[in-house]
């Protein structure tokens, strides 16, 4: 390791906490002294996901948003390898979205308040009536114009590979019928694999593909539609995608 990415590292270590306290103060701060809307204060989470991006010597490239309507409502499915994932979809996917987030997110401190007023959509991932509550106002949400992020495979992959998509993750395209738009992240895993603490530089293209209409499923067919997504995704991966 160069001594340039050594000195990089030990300041990214500590800013990431640091700047992550600064954006939810920013958030809080925009939202109930400065009164600004909740479209506003997207701001303050782009500037920080570009600032860690920034500070790693991160690159991002994004191809395919020609295939987005930017009036149209979509859920993101995307593939996970690293928490690099978060800053650079946060830091500059061109248009307009939420992320969904597991319940128990919500309730740290600082951190949940300021997910919560920034529009996170929390699901409950336990099983039984409250989990398909939960899943319910999701979709009631993402109906009403909110397009959000989700990682159908449930955590980050531990060896860089694609594994298969969960069929619940497919389950709120369906209530909602929302289109799902597959989108493949490369680069991600070399910059910080699962387990890993020290980032590497590097670029991270994502890819987005062409939508695919949920309402043409029910919620038996949840697995067949997490199958063709999957699929999606890999093609986008492919070297030659």
């Amino acid at each position: 390791m160069s001594p340039f990415a050594l000195f990089r590292g030990l300041l990214l270590l500590p800013a990431i906490p640091i700047f992550t306290l600064i954006c939810c103060l920013a958030i809080l701060c925009g939202i109930f002294i400065l009164r600004q809307s909740q479209e506003t204060i997207q701001l303050y989470p782009r500037l920080w996901a570009r600032s860690i991006c920034r500070l790693a010597g991160v690159r991002v490239t994004i191809s395919g948003a020609e295939r987005l309507d930017p009036d149209t409502t979509y859920i993101y499915c995307a593939n996970h390898l690293s928490q690099f994932d978060i800053f650079s979809f946060q830091g500059y996917f061109p248009l307009s979205f939420r992320w969904l987030a597991k319940k128990e997110l919500s309730r740290i401190p600082l951190l949940g308040a300021a997910m919560h007023h920034a529009g996170t959509v929390f699901v409950n991932r336990t099983q039984g009536r409250q989990a398909l509550k939960s899943l319910d106002q999701a979709a009631a949400k993402i109906n009403h114009g909110t397009s959000v992020l989700i990682f159908p495979e449930g955590t980050r992959s531990a060896d860089g590979q694609l594994h298969p998509f969960k069929g619940g993750a497919m389950l709120l395209g369906i209530k909602a019928g929302t289109p799902l738009v597959p989108m493949a992240i490369k680069g991600s895993y070399e910059i910080l694999p699962k387990g890993a603490w020290w980032p590497h530089s590097g670029t991270i293209t994502i890819t987005i593909g062409e939508p695919v209409t949920s309402s043409a499923y029910n919620s038996r067919q949840k697995q067949e539609l997490a199958q063709l997504i999957h699929d999606r995704v890999a093609d986008l991966l492919a070297p030659e995608a």
